[in-house]
């Protein structure tokens, strides 16, 4: 039979010692803090390390502080012209108050998760679709700065958001082509104008000069003909300058 008498009350009290240490110590890694409550209330922070906490009378939550990483699921957003886009972020934050993360908000992944989700929405649906495939830094830093500012509460820091994808349905990728397509021969167009003026004003600058000294002119001549004699080519036009018509026809005696 079992001998009640067998463990003696040292023995016992050795073995309620090693139970409770057993829980009561908890070992914290660096990035961890335990937010502590004792019989309900606030208690305090402890952490990193080996802490003791008081069983049955004191309670503790662990906080992580590391960045976190938060995949914004697709969202269906309409923009300010009208066309509807599904888009997805991602959102990098961390705790910075571990006693506000947990005391004030259930949950604060999911907290955030759909704030981000309706903070994501709203913004976008105010530009308009040229703003979002253009000016993405810009989008990010004002759902970063909006984000940032409401879960400060929780003691939640929002560092960056980044809008991944922009999805578009064929009809608007391909009216968007054509745009581009327009854009590129409206530039080609302009170009071939402005080196069309570039090109007459020298010519206009040219027939100046050549106009005011003759001798230019006569110059301009032998370098055409020796353009011409450098071609092959069976047949040679020699074109007959004025200037010289004049000569010949002043040379010429008077009949009357």
């Amino acid at each position: 039979m079992f001998d009640p008498g067998f463990f003696p009350p040292v023995a016992v009290f050795v073995v309620v010692v090693i139970v409770l240490l057993f829980y009561s110590i908890r070992v914290l890694r660096e990035y961890e803090r335990a937010v502590v409550f004792m019989l309900g209330r606030f208690w305090g922070v402890k952490g990193p390390g080996l802490i003791l906490i008081i069983p049955l009378i004191q309670q503790m939550v662990r906080v992580d502080l590391r960045t976190r990483v938060l995949d914004v699921p697709s969202q269906d957003v309409i923009s300010r012209d009208n066309v509807s886009v599904k888009v997805n972020a991602v959102i990098y934050y961390r705790v910075i108050d571990a006693p506000k993360a947990i005391i004030q908000v259930e949950n604060y992944d999911v907290a955030t998760s759909q704030l981000a989700q309706t903070t994501l929405r709203s913004v976008l649906g105010q530009h308009e679709l040229d703003e979002m495939l253009a000016e993405r830094d810009k989008l990010n830093q004002h759902i970063q700065r909006i984000l940032d500012t409401q879960t400060d509460a929780w003691g939640i820091k929002v560092q960056n958001v980044e809008i991944k994808h922009i999805d578009l349905n064929e009809n608007m990728v391909r009216a968007i082509a054509r745009q581009a397509e327009a854009e590129r021969n409206r530039r080609a167009r302009v170009i071939d104008a402005e080196a069309e003026l570039q090109a007459a004003q020298k010519l206009l600058e040219a027939s100046d000069i050549l106009a005011g000294r003759p001798q230019a002119m006569q110059l301009r001549y032998l370098s055409t003909l020796q353009n011409i004699a450098g071609e092959r080519s069976n047949t040679i036009v020699f074109p007959l300058p004025t200037e010289m018509l004049d000569v010949f026809i002043r040379g010429r005696p008077d009949k009357s």
